[in-house]
Parts: structure tokens; sequence; C-alpha cells
């Protein structure tokens, strides 16, 4: 069973998206919250997989809240997904730098929902859509000059490679066909690196394909 916990001030978009992930089996929403104090309180004490965090929210943003949950490592389990009303929100990749797996428009279909909340327990960041890459982009775009990671030197030739592949948001699957080897080789490619650069998940992994300069803003091709 996938616990959920909501954290939105809105009363009705908790009750929409309660509605939506109750009657899926296996998905269970164990909690809500209707700000950041009482979010990071409330993952605390129930727990849960995953947490839909809103951004704005009252006492403390979901941005701040994020950060209270990553940087916990009793909550190391606990997977943060950004809600937005924006594709191009500015707090969104900061909130992924601090740990959040990725992130949801709210007015994503209902359908793309449940793969995500299923995606992010699986271990798999909210990284292959377009938008998501753009955004990655557009904010790396505006950030300082690269500096190389002492990191990327414990990485092989073909760990450096994949990274790469993520960065550009590819997924296991399409990182096997672009370098012809199986799905179960490009994810334990994969995990090894981030075990290597002690990244939280594939969110991390690409900020840090950006931040070291392997992946530069203007590489990203048409949506896979």
């Amino acid at each position: 069973m996938i616990r959920v916990l909501l954290a939105d001030d809105q009363v009705l978009v908790r009750a929409g998206f309660r509605a939506l992930l109750d009657a899926q089996p296996g998905i269970e929403v164990v909690g809500e919250a209707a700000d950041g104090e009482q979010a990071a309180r409330r993952v605390r004490e129930l727990r849960p997989d995953v947490v839909l965090m809103d951004i704005r929210m009252p006492l403390l943003d979901g941005l701040a809240a994020t950060r209270l949950i990553t940087e916990d490592p009793a909550l190391d389990e606990v997977k943060v997904v950004i809600l937005t009303t924006f594709e191009l929100d500015e707090y969104v990749f900061e909130a992924i730098r601090s740990g959040a797996s990725g992130f949801l428009v709210k007015d994503t279909e209902p359908e793309e929902l449940l793969r995500a909340v299923r995606a992010v327990v699986a271990g798999d960041a909210l990284l292959s859509p377009g938008v998501t890459r753009r955004l990655i982009a557009e904010f790396a775009a505006r950030s300082k000059e690269p500096a190389p990671a002492a990191a990327l030197a414990e990485l092989t030739e073909r760990e450096r490679e994949v990274m790469a592949l993520v960065g550009l948001g590819l997924s296991n699957e399409e990182i096997a066909r672009r370098l012809v080897v199986s799905p179960l080789t490009a994810k334990t490619h994969v995990s090894r690196t981030m075990v290597k650069l002690g990244a939280r998940d594939r969110a991390q992994l690409v900020v840090l394909a950006y931040e070291s300069g392997l992946v530069r803003p203007g590489w990203l091709g048409p949506a896979m």
C-alpha cells in the first residue's frame, strides 16, 4: 500500500486529490495538511511514502517544508512531489535541489498523477516529461558557470555517460535503447552513480549533472 500525505492550503484541492487517490487500489491517503508547518509535523507523525506538496502555503511555504523533510535522516524514505500552478515556477528548481523528487502542475491529468505517485515510490523521479526538462534547462541557464565536480572523478566513463543521459531527462528504458544495453543494466549504472555521488534520487542526479557541467542548458532535444 502506497501511503500519501496531501499538503495544500485549499480544501477543495485536497478533497479532489483524496477522492482520486483513495479510489485507486494500492494507494491510501493517510493525512492532510493546510500549511507547511503542519505538513512537516504530519510527515514526522505518519511517515507517508509520498507527500504531494503545494508551494504557496501559509506559515511555512512548501519549499521550506520540503527542506525540513528531506534534511531529516529519519525521513529518508519519504518522497516529496511539488505541486505548482505554473509550469515555470521559480521555486520548483530550488525545491528539486532541496531534495524533492519532482513536480507536477495542478492541472495534470488524473492518470499522470497516479503514475507519478507510483513512479517516485519506485525510485524514479518525475523528470521525463518535456515540461520538467524545460524547467531544469531554464533555471540551469540562469545559474552561475558550473564548476567541475571532484566527485565525478570517481565515476567510470559509462557512469558519466549514463548520468548525462539522466540529466537529459531520459528514463532507464530510453537510456537502455540509447546505449544498446538492457534496462536492468541501465538501472544498475544509474543506481551506482547515485550511490557514488550521494544523490538522494534521480532528481538530484539531474541537478548534479547540470551543476557539474556534465550537461549544459541547450543540449535538450525534443521530449522522448
